[in-house]
């Protein structure tokens, strides 16, 4: 095992978490395979440190295992659903530390688009008229804690109400519970309709107030957009350079992992360890 030298790293209770939720390993399996030849603690302290620095998998650090090694774990898992699994435990777990049940029954849902790297094809990008990005758009559905259910991901010239009615599908068919979904205004018109209809979903759209210039709360929107902003703390996601989009959707999985990793073995409330708000103050108990 290399000695943990990166902030990305697991500590020992993060990796706990982790470990006990991905799939065995072939060679304890009946049907058996070769051995592993790194371990997979190693493994995933490489896809956090890609997801969280930007860098190239070809630019991996050299303690890490091989840049294939770690890819091919990370397009392995995304075929088998063990990323979305690992995200559903732990906002499971979350709401229950937070005394809710754990599995959510309202939800809101906006989308990002951003720009794409010379890697995406032309089939998998589009242009985004509204924000002026030629790209892709990711859409997130969130619990009302801003715990993420549902990434999807699509070229930016598909409007968010067509490519609603495929992540609302997907959304009913994964957590059949949830019973009503908050949005902006793009949401609105025949789609909620179609939601009703279809669905049983109930989709609320939250419409700005008018007579109101610059940047305002609105009422629900503002749990999504804070979950986009803590998606963006990872560096990979100021652009997307996957080839596949299931590879993107799952990069942006994983930094919702490490978040609430983080957030569950995180030791104490935050304190200060000088006066409150002197320059000096130094923050601990932080992830």
């Amino acid at each position: 095992m290399r000695q943990g030298c990166y902030p990305t790293d697991t500590t020992d209770t993060e990796w706990a978490l982790i470990e006990q939720l991905l799939p065995i390993p072939a060679c304890d399996t009946v049907v058996g395979g070769r051995p592993e030849k790194h371990p997979r603690r190693e493994i995933v302290d490489a896809i956090r440190y890609v997801v969280d620095t930007g860098c190239k998998w070809r630019a991996l650090p050299a303690d890490f295992p091989p840049w294939r090694t770690v890819w091919g774990f990370m397009a392995r898992w995304a075929a088998a659903g063990t990323v979305n699994q690992i995200r559903d435990h732990l906002v499971s777990r979350i709401r229950r530390e937070l005394g809710k049940a754990p599995r959510a029954v309202a939800t809101v849902i906006d989308s990002q688009s951003v720009k794409a790297a010379e890697t995406v094809s032309r089939a998998t990008r589009g242009y985004d008229a509204g924000k002026k990005i030629n790209g892709r758009k990711r859409h997130l559905v969130v619990d009302t804690r801003g715990l993420p259910l549902m990434v999807m991901v699509t070229p930016a010239s598909l409007s968010d109400r067509d490519a609603a009615k495929e992540i609302l599908f997907r959304l009913r068919l994964t957590h059949p519970e949830i019973t009503i979904v908050w949005a902006d205004s793009a949401y609105a018109g025949k789609l909620v309709t179609w939601a009703k209809r279809r669905l049983n979903l109930t989709i609320k759209p939250v419409s700005r107030p008018k007579d109101t210039s610059g940047f305002i709360v609105l009422p629900r929107r503002w749990v999504v957009e804070r979950s986009l902003a803590w998606m963006m703390h990872a560096r990979r996601h100021a652009r997307d350079y996957e080839r596949l989009i299931q590879h993107s959707e799952t990069l942006i999985t994983w930094a919702a992992v490490t978040l609430m990793t983080r957030r569950l073995t995180r030791e104490g409330p935050r304190t200060r360890s000088r006066t409150a708000g002197s320059p000096d103050a130094e923050l601990v108990g932080q992830p």
